[in-house]
């Protein structure tokens, strides 16, 4: 059951509400997104509707053409793979500097992330997954202490979380995601094994995009 949200203002709110219907499939790549309709059903106005599609295109969900409107966004696998390469460079950097240095803290962060990673996996919970994902991927590109390296990181995460949405293979039995690659993401961070971590990221990060490849293609 989803949980109750506590919405700040009406631009909050469609937000959520647009981005829950994205993410449990009940909009579909390419689908138009006109803002009266969605005001109307939403009983809020146009503004804080058009904010939230502001808001959903900066993530890469919407794609907001000028004087035609909104629509979900329908990533080509090109698009896909050129993202990852961009991703794989920046967060095997990331994680080459968080190994030298990961202390306690960041560790521990580390280790509830994938607590609730796997609470959410088990749950079947695609929007706690995205969530706790992105929460394990931007603490080791916060533990390297690159601040600048760090906001790349979390900016592409949101992008290939787009991708995540529309086409991963989340409740496919026959491919079950696991929270494996992470343990020993997590493992090699603790030895400060600076070499094995880079190379377990990047092995990650492929295995990640030769899934949604295959969705894709299939």
């Amino acid at each position: 059951m989803r949980e109750p949200r506590l919405y700040t203002t009406s631009a909050d709110y469609a937000y959520q509400e647009l981005r829950h219907r994205i993410i449990t499939k009940q909009l579909k790549p390419g689908q138009r997104l006109p803002e009266v309709n969605i005001a109307v059903q939403m009983g809020v106005s146009r503004t804080p509707v058009r904010e939230a599609l502001r808001r959903l295109a900066s993530e890469g969900l919407v794609i907001i053409i000028p004087n035609s409107g909104a629509r979900l966004a329908a990533p080509t696998l090109r698009e896909i793979q050129d993202t990852f390469l961009v991703r794989e460079q920046l967060e095997c950097l990331a994680i080459s500097l968080a190994a030298e240095k990961i202390g306690e803290r960041h560790l521990r962060r580390l280790e509830e992330a994938l607590l609730e990673e796997a609470r959410a996996i088990d749950e079947k919970n695609l929007e706690t997954y995205l969530e706790v994902n992105e929460a394990f991927h931007k603490a080791v590109a916060d533990a390297g202490g690159n601040r600048v390296i760090a906001e790349y990181v979390e900016n592409i995460l949101a992008r290939t979380n787009a991708y995540v949405v529309f086409y991963d293979p989340f409740y496919n039995a026959e491919s079950p995601v696991t929270v494996d690659s992470h343990k020993e993401i997590l493992m090699a961070l603790r030895a400060h094994d600076v070499e094995k971590s880079v190379k377990l990221m990047k092995r990650h990060l492929k295995d990640a995009v030769a899934g949604l490849s295959q969705a894709l293609e299939g």
